[in-house]
């Protein structure tokens, strides 16, 4: 019977990572470009992120307000329950897509995005947004929030946020924490009408960049994104029209 030799190690084959190895763009040099790093910047995000280098960032949050459902729906976000909602700046198909075109640019190669979307959307399909990008969905978290929503028949308690990565597709040596459940129970905070929560976006963050990595959010709402990047001693680019 033939052994190996005891020089040959074994292959490992484990998919596990300790640390993110991506490597992308230090604060400094955003800074040098005149991005504005760690502010609350109004604007409108397609053309914020026009103004970011291609393969700079390995970390986006995207939470669109999503026009698909009050159009097929009518009701929800323009009922008298949901007055915060209608007030924000609705998002089409055509729009969403102009993001999703701009954050695959702007990914490193095995970045991240985790793409907010609710039960309607999740249920019609949201492949096609972004089949005309490297983008893949590689993974899938609902966030229980604790608290009823609305609903004709059952009542939401629950978003859904989507797993993509940029290719190519891997998560050996890129996602760096195995304790995130795909069930994750936080309660909504009320300070703004697409709140999201907090410690959730800190550990997705912490899973997939270094200490001092800049993630970013083109449509930050309250800016929650910025809070949980400090909370795990990373840097922030973004920006919301409402500011």
């Amino acid at each position: 019977m033939k052994t190996k030799p005891a020089t040959e190690k074994p292959k490992n084959n484990n998919v596990y990572a300790k640390t993110c190895t991506l490597d992308s763009m230090h604060i400094a040099e955003f800074e040098e470009l005149g991005v504005p790093v760690n502010q609350r910047v109004k604007s409108d995000g397609v053309e914020f992120l026009k103004t970011l280098p291609d393969h700079s960032i390995p970390c986006c949050f995207f939470d669109p307000q999503y026009r698909g459902v009050l159009d097929k729906m009518n009701y929800g976000n323009e009922g008298a329950r949901q007055k915060g909602r209608a007030t924000l700046t609705q998002m089409d198909v055509v729009k969403i897509g102009e993001f999703l075109y701009e954050i695959d640019r702007v990914l490193v190669p095995s970045g991240h995005l985790f793409l907010w979307v609710d039960k309607f959307h999740l249920v019609e399909g949201v492949t096609s947004w972004f089949e005309c990008t490297d983008l893949n969905v590689v993974d899938l978290i609902t966030w229980n929030k604790e608290r009823f929503g609305m609903g004709y028949r059952t009542r939401r308690m629950a978003e859904y946020l989507a797993v993509l990565q940029k290719s190519p597709k891997r998560a050996k040596g890129i996602w760096s924490v195995h304790n995130i459940p795909d069930v994750w129970s936080e309660k909504q905070m009320k300070d703004h009408p697409h709140s999201k929560p907090i410690k959730l976006q800190s550990a997705l963050i912490e899973a997939v960049t270094r200490k001092g990595d800049v993630i970013l959010d083109p449509a930050a709402g309250s800016f929650s994104v910025m809070k949980s990047a400090y909370a795990v001693g990373r840097h922030f680019v973004g920006c919301d029209l409402e500011g």
